[in-house]
């Protein structure tokens, strides 16, 4: 039955849910506050001549992108030119850098450099994590996730074992290799997911499979490439896209959703899917009808937010890779900081991105982009000086890897992006940047619903319910909740208008 959908939020999971519910022959509608899809995803132009994507920068599990491409007729160079990165990024520690080779037989010699006998125990790992990763991705992660039932099938009762679902991270990693540089390499993948190596699940090392050995990638035009070609794929599909509409309220009648408040107009609808931030949605609707009340958000444990500052540097920058994390200081003693004392660390890690070493299309001739990302603590204080001493930290450590000098003088485009912005652009709960984090209480049955309980058709999608934070789960979460609507029997009730 054909029915008229409305989706809140053009993110990843809005553009994957808006091109298989129009490619399942229903009228769909996507409603976004602002000017551009993305979401966090979104890209700016500076009238200097740099382009600068705003959030997701690590191209991994490509499998995932392409099978959403493959399941419209497409590939993804339809679309975009991917391009293998080599090194796929370069980490720094206090006493050295160590640069990740592309190719895995390389990744082993590196290994085995590093600790004698590694080079075996990767190939351990790694026959491990794709086990977890063709399983996981295919299997785990694309159930709806109402109850435990959907987990009772031969094929995941077979592998239960072999996934590591009670094991932690940390004590999983430690069993095959004792350097602590090793040791912090195989760690760093599972921080996109939001918490630290020891609460999040073993099963999580397929990240290292789909990140190291199937490689880190790059869209020449910038990430945001990705969002323009989903965006076609749904337009293709029928779907149409209103941006500069701000949904303002759910409005229901009998416990089922009836129309949505938007830019003080009505729009009726059959069915809502929310893309939007879980809990900011659930303030549209009347107490009694939410899923979850601010107690129930208050317990969770969030991903970080982050303090991304979008500098233009008129000049090339020495010895800088595409991707570099600087990791010399302690990883605990900053994750403490995000949650436990909730503070701003003293000694940060942080995350640089420089497109143009790549792509000098991203930055005038002869100038760098730069994408510093330092995670955070969410709803702490982010005022605009305490963001400024941080930049003259991370600058200085980019200046004494690469051999550059006084960075800050050379800035000719300056951006900061911090907690507060995470709250007035995306209405993120505690100005949040990644979702939910996937600790073992917050995995699979155990995630906000896909759908409320209360409101017959009503659901939702993306970093905050299953499969969890992250671009390709957040495609994967799409492709999820239009399998319900689907599913989902639309009663005759009254118009309100």
């Amino acid at each position: 039955m054909k029915k008229r959908i409305a989706i809140i939020g053009s993110g990843f999971s809005g553009l994957s849910a808006a091109a298989y519910t129009a490619q399942a022959g229903h009228e769909v509608h996507v409603f976004e506050k602002h000017s551009q899809p993305g979401g966090r995803a979104r890209q700016f132009n500076t009238k200097q001549g740099y382009v600068f994507d705003m959030g997701p920068s690590w191209y991994w599990m490509p499998d995932i992108m392409e099978g959403f491409f493959s399941d419209f007729g497409h590939q993804t160079f339809d679309f975009f030119r991917l391009i293998s990165l080599n090194p796929q990024f370069e980490i720094v520690f206090d006493d050295e850098k160590i640069a990740i080779p592309e190719k895995y037989d390389d990744l082993k010699k590196l290994f085995e450099e590093t600790e004698r006998g590694s080079g075996a125990k990767l190939d351990q790992f790694m026959q491990s994590a794709k086990f977890k990763y063709e399983v996981g991705m295919k299997d785990f992660v694309n159930k709806p996730c109402h109850n435990w039932r959907e987990f009772i099938s031969p094929k995941i009762a077979k592998s239960a074992l072999r996934l590591d679902l009670l094991s932690n991270f940390r004590s999983y990693v430690a069993k095959y290799f004792k350097s602590q540089k090793l040791r912090t390499l195989m760690e760093f993948p599972v921080i996109f997911l939001g918490a630290s190596p020891k609460s999040i699940p073993a099963l999580y090392s397929l990240m290292n499979y789909g990140g190291y050995a199937l490689g880190t990638h790059y869209p020449i035009g910038g990430f945001y490439q990705l969002v323009l070609a989903m965006q076609k794929v749904a337009e293709s599909q029928g779907a149409v896209f209103h941006f500069n509409h701000n949904v303002e309220k759910i409005n229901t009648k009998n416990n089922k959703i009836t129309s949505l408040s938007i830019n003080g107009k009505y729009y009726e609808f059959d069915a809502v899917i929310a893309s939007s931030d879980y809990h900011h949605t659930e303030t549209l609707l009347p107490e009694n009808l939410r899923n979850y009340n601010e107690s129930y958000w208050k317990n969770r444990t969030f991903a970080p937010s982050c303090l991304i500052y979008y500098l233009g540097i008129k000049e090339k920058i020495p010895n800088l890779k595409h991707h570099t994390l600087f990791f010399e200081h302690d990883l605990d003693t900053h994750i403490d900081c995000i949650y436990g004392n909730k503070k701003w660390p003293e000694n940060p890690l942080f995350y640089c991105c420089s497109p143009s070493v790549t792509d000098q299309s991203t930055a005038p001739e002869n100038c760098e982009n730069l994408f510093l990302l330092m995670p955070l603590a969410t709803g702490i204080n982010d005022e605009e000086e305490i963001r400024e001493k941080y930049l003259h930290q991370m600058l200085s450590r980019v200046e004494s890897l690469t051999g550059a000098t006084k960075l800050i003088s050379k800035i000719e485009y300056k951006k900061s992006y911090c907690v507060s912005d995470f709250v007035s652009d995306y209405n993120a709960y505690g100005g949040n940047a990644y979702g939910l984090a996937n600790t073992l209480n917050q995995t699979a049955v155990l995630k906000p619903k896909i759908k409320n309980k209360k409101v017959n058709n009503l659901f939702y999608t993306g970093q905050l319910t299953v499969p969890g934070p992250g671009v390709p789960p957040s495609i994967i979460s799409g492709k999820i909740v239009a399998k319900e609507i689907d599913n989902l029997k639309i009663k005759n009730y009254e118009k309100i208008i």
